[in-house]
């Protein structure tokens, strides 16, 4: 079966935002690669964006896996309040859920609080301080 594992861009803050993201989650990086460390005939002079990260993958859970990196400043920047996709995290406990909206939405701004929603979940959706958008949720007619 295929699985959807979310990759996001940052401004040049993503070891920042992973750091943030890994002690949320917990675990370890599967890959980190700098742009450094892209070695090929004819690569970018990366100059003081040399140690920016160029990849990184933190598993979560047992079958997903968050991926991210910077955008080189060659390539322009992201406007952090234009993208409007979300990740959409399901937890196995309302503890779980209440743990990582309170964890990742630090410093962010709370769109909707984690509440019993009308559709039946436990449910909250934020910005990271980082401009990612979140939906955390646990679906109560399982427990």
């Amino acid at each position: 079966m295929a699985s959807i594992n979310p990759y996001v861009h940052f401004n040049g803050n993503a070891e920042e935002a992973f750091s943030f993201y890994k002690k949320a989650f917990g675990g370890e990086y599967a890959t980190l690669v700098r742009f450094k460390d892209m070695k090929f005939e004819g690569a970018p002079d990366w100059g003081n964006e040399a140690d920016k990260i160029m990849h990184v993958s933190l598993p979560i859970g047992k079958h997903s896996t968050l991926m991210g990196s910077d955008t080189p400043s060659m390539m322009g920047t992201h406007n952090e309040k234009e993208t409007r996709s979300k990740i959409s995290i399901n937890t196995d406990t309302k503890e779980e859920a209440d743990q990582l909206f309170t964890a990742l939405s630090e410093g962010g701004e709370v769109e909707m609080p984690m509440a019993d929603s009308p559709w039946g979940s436990y449910f909250g959706m934020f910005r990271d301080k980082y401009g990612i958008e979140w939906m955390i949720s646990f679906e109560t007619q399982r427990a």
